[in-house]
Order: structure tokens, then sequence, then C-alpha cells
């Protein structure tokens, strides 16, 4: 496995990609978003791989940071074959709905952020089961519905989101909850399940591999209670940005800000609240 920086807005350690070799040769485990293509590129080049050479893509979920690219990479190598969950494949196929939310969020700033969302072909989709190319496959949902994640038989989870924000070599854990569908409880229950399979170390899109699960485990189910409970009780956007850039280092602010803005994980966690 070989961890591959896509240097979002030209800034590095916020998004990764990981060249993964299968049974069934080459896949990439997330991709980025299509503003980070040219550098996936780069990254894939120095690694001494193309993108005609990828025979797979794993997506752990559809938002664009981890699948935003997913289009364009099957335009210019279309025999490649795209892994999502039952439920994120539609919005694979047809983008539109889920643009549409994003520029909602992000307004202006979407086409800098994100670059183009074209959809994949769904000739070209596989809905990902138990097992997908030699890995084990199994639903992480919590920060998002159609999560999933894939283990290797070395024991490295390629985790997405569902094992949290942690720009090594910070040691601090974030829970990113930005709208529109975080499920606290059931990122309680992906929290259990990941233990219970016992993976020896995590591959995070934010940012890196980590091997000291059990901690870092322990921490998100914390900090995620610990954020939901200060939503929950009625702290507003302000006072939570403040107290999640308190937990943090100077150095480490900009980076994880980043990566997951305090305030979308704000919004997210009032959504989930208003709607229960």
């Amino acid at each position: 496995m070989i961890l591959l920086d896509v240097r979002h807005l030209g800034v590095e350690r916020v998004i990764a990609s990981y060249l993964v070799e299968t049974d069934d040769g080459l896949a990439l485990f997330d991709c980025g978003p299509t503003s980070t293509l040219e550098n996936l590129r780069a990254a894939l080049t120095a690694a001494g791989v193309a993108v005609g050479d990828l025979r797979h893509l794993l997506l752990s979920h559809i938002h664009l940071d981890h699948a935003g690219a997913a289009g364009p990479l099957v335009r210019e190598n279309p025999s490649l074959r795209v892994h999502v969950s039952a439920v994120g494949a539609p919005h694979l196929v047809d983008p539109s709905r889920l643009e549409r939310s994003a520029r909602r969020l992000y307004g202006e700033h979407f086409d800098r952020l994100w670059g183009e969302l074209a959809p994949v072909p769904e000739t070209n989709i596989e809905i990902a089961g138990d097992r997908v190319v030699g890995l084990d496959c199994f639903p992480t949902v919590g920060h998002a519905s159609h999560h999933i994640s894939y283990l290797s038989a070395d024991g490295t989870l390629l985790a997405g989101d569902a094992a949290g924000v942690r720009i090594v070599p910070s040691a601090y854990v974030m829970p990113p909850t930005p709208p529109p569908d975080i499920d606290v409880e059931g990122w309680y229950a992906t929290i259990d399940e990941i233990e219970r399979r016992g993976p020896a170390r995590l591959a995070l899109i934010h940012f890196g591999v980590v091997d000291d699960v059990g901690r870092h485990l322990g921490d998100l189910r914390e900090r995620l209670g610990l954020w939901a409970e200060r939503v929950r009780s009625g702290m507003d956007e302000e006072e939570f940005t403040e107290a999640a850039f308190g937990e943090l280092s100077q150095d480490d602010r900009e980076l994880f800000a980043h990566a997951i803005p305090p305030w979308q994980s704000y919004l997210g966690l009032k959504r989930y609240w208003e709607k229960r």
C-alpha cells in the first residue's frame, strides 16, 4: 500500500488516496476531488503507475473530497471498476442532486474546491458486497449513510472517514460530522464493529496511517459524544468552533480546519438533533 498525497489546494497532509495491490490488480482507495486530479496523476507517476494501469477504484463514500474525481478517472480509464455502496451508487451515476447540495453548502467556492463532478457510467459500477477484490468489506455508517470500509488480510483498515480525522503526526482525533446525514448512534455501532474486527492499523484519508488503533478509536468515541452533547445542550456555532479549535495546538488548527471545518461539523450535529 502506498499513500498518495493529492495536495488539496496545494496544501500537504489534507487529503490522501491509497494505491493498493489487490487479488485483481492495482486499486485506488478513494481518489480525491477533480480539483486534485493532476496532483493524483503526479503521485501515481512517482509510484511508477499510470491511471490506465488501475483496475479498481474502491470508494469509502461519495463525498466530494473522497470520490469527486471518480467520473473523470473512468473517462480516462474506461475499464476502471468503481466499487461503492448500494446507497451511494445512484449518486455516482447521476451526481446532479449531490452537486446541488454541495453547491448550496459551498456557494461560490465550489468549483475552486472540488472541480468537475462528472457521472460514472452505470456499466462501471460494482455494488460492494462482503468481499471486494480479496478485501473484507462492511458498512461503516455514522459519518454518512453510504459509508463502507475495507479490511485487508494484513490488518490494514481502509477507513475513509469512519475512523475520524487525524493529521499524522498529531495524536488528536476529530469526528467529522458535516451535513446531511450524520448518525451518532450509528457511528458508535461502527466503532464497536471496527474494534471487533481488530485491525492492526488504520489508513485515514485525512491523513495518514496509524497503528495505535485502540487509543485512536477510544478518543474518537469520546470526542464524538462530547461534540454531540455540546450541540444538543445549545452551544451555538461560534462557541462550538471556538471550543473545537481550543482542543488543538496552534500548529494543527489550520490543517484540521482544511480537512473538516468545525462550522461544518456544527451544522451536521445541529441537523442530527433537529431530526430527532
